[in-house]
């Protein structure tokens, strides 16, 4: 037997006082095999030990919630006795060392998520973040997570239909892979995950367990060091064509009501689906490891609890079910063993080879795990940018094409190609739009609107304010299609949060993202923190990427951001002042950055976000894009791209100079294309309903014109745009 060593507790991530609590809980010293489970469950990415105080603070109720923050995902009601299903995650620290099938295995931990509570999953969306292009291993990173997700992706013949993907340098040595999943389940056939009914069984499910991943949950919540490439071992390999197989499976098997509870083998596979089964249900599980589907020989005890191999659920059947639920799963190609059973006792006890080699009370595992209000500061609040001391752009047009050839704004279609976002035939709105625009099968026209934003840029300078945008970015991008706003998910990546600033960064995006959601009725449901996103000291900027899905009743009344014909009038909703600080044109042609980032007005948001909304369900409104990275001019650009229609552009009545009224970054704002004769009523409308409402342009011809003498042809904006990244991969 293992003597437990203070180097071995150190190795397992567990502090020294930490551990003098697992020694009270058990009243002695654990063997290496409990120590394994107790790190795991205490670690930071499965106890959020130093976040749960404060995303408590985050609304997660409202009238459309059927289940927030707790289960695999979150569940909101759409009608007509449907839900959908949806929650994003992470899977940075593995992407970075084995790019494809860290991102790969990203993609089929959160459709899991999803299809573990019933849900037919419909939609995948990636949000991307890498270091700087110049950096040797951004290019082979770029490469390996995107063909992992479209691998994954592809196989599983679920659409990939949005996402984002920025490069800067802070994420040089610690990328960003965020995905998420929507799906759609009847609101009386969702599965939860707590176990109950004394003597059920307990039923293994999926694919076979190997030692791949072991330690991958406390990989995850360790910052990288030089050594980091020798953590190549700890990241799970996924098969996506089994995963299809016990998607299909579990759907099967959720038809009828065999099923008590069920979980997924996520980070800290067997361990922690089995915990939190047994916790949130009160109860204690008896596990008989011997009869664990192994794929390797001679598995000990700790390998098959810290397990992190992929396409796996354990659950919970009714007595007498097993047959039938073994016959389903025999049929798919799929292992299925009884490998335990529920427990009065409050103890996870586990048996191998005719010895008890586990013995521990479930409740502390989960509600004793450390918590702690880490000391922060926050963030100093940075000085304004003024417009006048930014750099005019002596040409408009060609500044518009230099920025639309940034790898920040190009396009991203290199990548999109690459994933299937048609498959399934529901796909209404394609990716490259503000918002994904998605047919829910089982209703003949109810569609849902689903993105992903963030600006890393703004959480840096301002974390309350960064926080807070992201929140109104997608909501924005969900109004832009005519969807309604439900809910969001969440995934917070940051670095370390031992330090106090890096801790004042995430308290600071909590309290931002908080605000937004109370003003907006747009609450949180599920999500995920990834904390420890750092390189010998070096954090990546404060990224809360949030996920959010809308409702369309009729999405057949929804807007695209292309323009759809010449001699339509162009209207601009929301205020400009020309707003520089933190925005691309500072950084990207001026060389700076630094400054204040946007404000965000609340209530305008909604009051604008409600305006525009109601045009485009009520038909008025085809033509819509919410204007955000590069400013207003760029939205224009990526509208008149999208439709192969230029614009002839003039500046109205504005204090701002220029390049700040064109390229500023100010929130709450979109731009509609309508038809001449229907202008005077929007004008009146805006008018009634307090919005700011004002007329920039015509569309028609193939160039952009600003006030006659600023231009940039069509050609030479689809080149830049379009080439940068091709270009950068090919090199």
């Amino acid at each position: 037997m293992t003597k437990i060593t203070p180097e071995i507790v150190a190795e397992h991530g567990l502090a020294p006082d930490e551990y003098e609590h697992v020694l009270a809980i058990m009243g002695r010293e654990p063997n290496l095999t409990e120590l394994g489970i107790f790190s795991v469950m205490w670690s930071e990415h499965c106890s959020y030990k130093s976040s749960r105080i404060h995303l408590k603070k985050l609304p997660t109720k409202g009238p459309q919630v059927i289940c927030g923050p707790g289960e695999n995902a979150g569940v909101v009601d759409i009608g007509d006795g449907l839900a959908a299903i949806f929650k994003m995650e992470s899977h940075n620290h593995p992407s970075y060392i084995e790019p494809y099938q860290g991102a790969a295995t990203g993609v089929g931990g959160i459709l899991r998520d999803v299809f573990t509570m019933g849900a037919r999953p419909i939609a995948i969306l990636d949000p991307l973040r890498f270091g700087s292009p110049e950096h040797p291993k951004t290019k082979h990173l770029v490469s390996g997570v995107v063909a992992g997700i479209g691998g994954y992706g592809n196989c599983m013949g679920i659409p990939n239909v949005g996402g984002e993907c920025t490069f800067h340098p802070a994420y040089d040595g610690n990328i960003l892979v965020n995905a998420m999943t929507v799906g759609i389940a009847h609101t009386d056939k969702i599965f939860y995950s707590a176990a109950a009914g004394i003597g059920n069984p307990v039923v293994y499910v999926g694919s076979k367990t190997g030692r791949d991943g072991i330690h991958g949950a406390t990989m995850a919540s360790a910052e990288f060091d030089e050594k980091s490439e020798e953590k190549r071992p700890t990241v799970q390999v996924g098969d996506p064509f089994v995963e299809k197989l016990l998607l299909e499976a579990c759907l099967e098997l959720m038809a009828g009501d065999a099923i008590v509870a069920i979980q997924d083998m996520g980070a800290a596979g067997l361990t922690s689906s089995s915990v939190e089964m047994a916790s949130k249900g009160g109860v204690g599980l008896e596990l008989v490891l011997d009869d664990v589907p192994q794929r390797e020989t001679h598995m000990t005890a700790y390998e098959m609890m810290l397990s992190e191999s992929q396409e796996r659920m354990l659950m919970i059947l009714k007595p007498g079910r097993e047959d039938a639920a073994r016959a389903i799963f025999e049929k798919w190609g799929l292992d299925f063993a009884v490998i335990g059973k529920v427990t009065d006792t409050g103890h996870l006890v586990l048996k191998h080879r005719g010895e008890v080699v586990g013995d521990i009370p479930v409740a502390p595992l989960t509600d004793e795990a450390p918590l702690y209000d880490r000391p922060w500061v926050p963030t100093p609040k940075p000085a304004k940018v003024l417009a006048a001391d930014v750099p005019a752009a002596n040409d408009l047009g060609a500044a518009l094409v230099k920025m639309l050839g940034t790898p920040d704004l190009c396009s991203k279609r290199w990548i999109v190609e690459q994933y299937d976002h048609l498959v399934g035939g529901d796909t209404i709105v394609r990716p490259g739009g503000d918002a994904a625009v998605v047919r829910v099968r089982d209703h003949a026209t109810k569609g849902l609107a689903i993105t992903t934003d963030c600006t890393p840029r703004y959480c840096f300078a301002d974390p309350v304010e960064g926080g807070k945008q992201a929140v109104v970015e997608t909501y924005r991008n969900i109004t832009a299609t005519g969807g309604l706003p439900l809910a969001i998910t969440d995934c917070m990546n940051f670095g370390n949060p031992q330090r106090p600033n890096i801790m004042g960064q995430f308290v600071g995006a909590i309290e931002g993202m908080s605000e937004a959601c109370l003003a907006l009725d747009y609450p949180v449901v599920s999500g995920n923190v990834s904390l420890y996103n750092e390189t010998m000291g070096t954090g990546v900027q404060p990224t809360p990427a949030i996920g959010g899905i809308g409702l369309l009743e009729d999405y057949t009344r929804s807007a695209s951001i292309r323009f759809k014909a010449a001699g339509e009038t162009l209207l601009l909703v929301g205020e400009t002042e020309g707003w520089l600080g933190a925005s691309i044109y500072l950084r990207d042609l001026a060389g700076r950055e630094d400054g204040a980032p946007p404000p965000v007005d609340l209530a305008a948001e909604k009051r604008n976000g409600d305006f525009v909304r109601g045009l485009i369900r009520h038909g008025e409104v085809v033509t819509c894009h919410d204007v955000a990275d590069g400013g207003l001019l760029v939205a224009v650009a990526e509208m008149a791209l999208a439709g192969g229609i230029g614009a002839t552009l003039a500046t109205p009545e504005t204090d701002a100079p220029l390049h700040a009224f064109w390229f500023g970054e100010d929130q709450g704002r979109y731009l509609i294309s309508v038809v001449v004769d229907r202008v005077e009523s929007i004008v009146d409308q805006a008018k009634a309903a307090g919005v700011s409402l004002q007329v920039i342009g015509t569309t028609g011809g193939d160039v952009i014109s600003v006030d006659g003498g600023h231009k940039a042809t069509l050609a030479a904006l689809r080149d830049a745009h379009e080439g940068w990244l091709p270009r950068y991969m090919a090199s």
